[in-house]
């Protein structure tokens, strides 16, 4: 999507030698057309100058690329690659520095010979092409194939149409910074198994393919494998995932990824928390639905028993989702309301239908209100009003100092075996305070993250997820700093049970049994006609959560998919 909007804004503009980074453009600059239609020119200079001298300049093309430009550059640049012309090659792009060190990677670094890179059909601007070539190293061999793109540019100095240079344009699996490689693997392969120790695979269980990915990455060599020759993706290290925002110990957001084996290594075993059973129902709910996410959790131990997203192949919401969870940070403010006394399960609280702080109107869905109801009621119908008049009586870092230190979110030192983002609430003032009290505002979570918040409901203290025995490798698991009161964490669980049987959660919860407890949630996004869809429960000894991104009421689009989790854990 990243590069398909970059490529509009270059059919709208043009570009010059050097990368316009989206975000400057805005979508607002103006295309200066003269005559009619893509094929207009914009003349440069006039019919004379000051001292009578004639200026006859040769008319600059504008608008977006004709069609036959678009085939011509596309066919010309792909013949350049193809035929180790790399100079060439290079400078039929916008950006020849870049696409140089790039294609002349393609055959130092990556191996890959006799490429054949054959054009399909025109979209617009943006050619599809289908790549093949042949890895050699060491006396192996094999082909490889696959498909990538590229988008034709013109550019605005002189009306030349050249390549939209992006690293995917070599391999779509190609991101700024990363390279492709062919050698010995750093890694040695996994065997990874599951709690009963059945092997897991990306083939069975498609949302596991970067988990093991990842899993590889940190564990392989502690696992006793022997690394094989590959040809794979080798990841930027970002600054910043270097001092652990992708997770403690973790120097890369996203795991390398082998492309193709030309000879396998010897896999060492590595035993996961995973539940087959569990990861299957997970995999089979998120498939039937768009942009959903959904993670499993034992509330007695912090072991992760499912993980899966509608978009396996893409990025990991489960885990590294950064996301407004809406009422159900309701959760985590309840627990700060009752340790302060500003709320009693059964003690009467405000719910109007308005609510003003900081300068902010605040309402509840459709305007509803509770005259001379309690907080369980509020907490049961999710009034946002009962938490925003209680704003004016709380400090700036309370609600951060509840999440991090009874919940363990937001510190940024869970690792759980693979990277993962372990939550944000940050210290915020006036309205934005107020926001994060209903998950809105700056806070953020993902569906790990929120499965924890019921975990913890439920056994009454943290234990940090994990998917990997930390026994393995000795790390040290995050822990909370301070344990919620008995008092407090029974009234949580009153107040989550009351909503299962009696206020928003009623219908995924019905049936479930006695021992559950849930919270629904829905978080507004700017540009989304539907808000995102939040449900985080427990049943037993098992807790869960889901988002669906644009799927509207949390009891509705997220609700079933733990309901699911629920009962097909029995």
């Amino acid at each position: 999507m990243g590069k398909r909007r970059r490529a509009v804004e270059r059919k709208s503009v043009g570009v010059g030698n050097r990368k316009v980074h989206p975000g400057v453009l805005g979508g607002t600059a103006a295309v200066v057309v003269c005559g009619v239609g893509a094929a207009a020119f914009a003349l440069s200079g006039g019919q004379g100058s000051e001292d009578g001298a004639s200026v006859d300049e040769k008319p600059v093309a504008s608008g977006p690329p004709k069609p036959a430009e678009v085939r011509s550059t596309a066919r010309t640049f792909l013949d350049a690659w193809a035929g180790g012309d790399t100079a060439r090659a290079a400078a039929l792009t916008d950006d020849p520095a870049a696409a140089k060190k790039a294609l002349t990677a393609y055959r130092k670094d990556a191996h890959l010979t006799k490429p054949r890179l054959t054009p399909g059909k025109r979209a617009g601007a943006d050619v599809p092409f289908k790549a093949a070539a042949t890895v050699s190293y060491e006396g192996k061999s094999k082909a490889l194939a696959y498909e990538s793109e590229l988008t034709v540019v013109r550019r605005k100095s002189d009306g030349k149409t050249l390549v939209g240079w992006e690293p995917s344009v070599v391999h779509p699996e190609l991101k700024d910074g990363d390279r492709l490689v062919t050698g010995e693997a750093g890694d040695p392969p996994i065997k990874a198994v599951d709690r009963d120790g059945a092997e897991l695979t990306a083939a069975k269980y498609p949302s596991l393919g970067t988990v093991l990915d990842g899993l590889r990455e940190k564990y392989g060599k502690k696992a006793g494998g022997k690394a094989g020759v590959e040809l794979r993706v080798v990841r930027a290290e970002k600054p910043e995932a270097k001092k652990g925002a992708a997770g403690k110990g973790d120097a890369k957001s996203t795991p390398d990824k082998t492309l193709l084996t030309l000879s396998p290594g010897t896999p060492g075993t590595l035993k996961t928390t995973f539940s087959g059973s569990l990861q299957s129902a997970a995999e089979r709910e998120t498939s039937k639905r768009k942009r959903a996410s959904v993670v499993v959790v034992k509330p007695s131990t912090g072991e992760i028993l499912a993980a899966a997203n509608s978009e396996p192949a893409g990025f990991n919401t489960a885990f590294q989702g950064s996301i407004a969870p809406g009422s159900t940070m309701k959760v985590i403010s309840s627990s700060l309301l009752l340790e302060k006394k500003l709320a009693g399960v059964d003690k009467k609280h405000p719910c109007p239908k308005y609510e003003t702080y900081g300068g902010w109107k605040f309402q509840n869905d459709d305007k509803f209100q509770i005259k001379g109801g309690t907080f369980r009621a509020s907490f049961a119908r999710s009034c946002n009003t009962a938490f925003i008049s209680q704003a004016e009586k709380l400090a700036n870092d309370s609600l951060t100092k509840q999440a991090q230190e009874v919940f363990g979110l937001g510190r940024d030192n869970w690792s759980i075996g693979v990277p993962s983002f372990d939550g944000a609430v940050p210290v915020q003032s006036d309205a934005q305070m107020a926001a994060s009290l209903i998950g809105q505002g700056g806070v953020r979570m993902n569906p790990l993250n929120m499965a924890s918040v019921s975990a913890t409901v439920k056994s009454g203290t943290f234990k940090q997820p994990y998917l990997v025995s930390p026994d393995i490798d000795d790390r040290e698991l995050a822990t909370a700093t301070r344990k919620m009161s008995g008092s407090t964490a029974a009234a949580l669980r009153d107040l989550m049970h009351y909503t299962a049987v009696a206020g928003t959660a009623v219908k995924p919860m019905s049936g479930l049994g006695s021992d559950t407890g849930a919270k629904t949630g829905s978080a507004e996004v700017d540009g989304q006609k539907k808000p995102n869809g939040w449900f985080t429960a427990y049943r037993g000894d098992l807790a869960s959560a889901a988002v669906v991104q644009e799927g509207g009421h949390g009891g509705d689009s997220a609700g079933p998919v733990v309901r699911a989790m629920l009962q097909a854990g029995g």
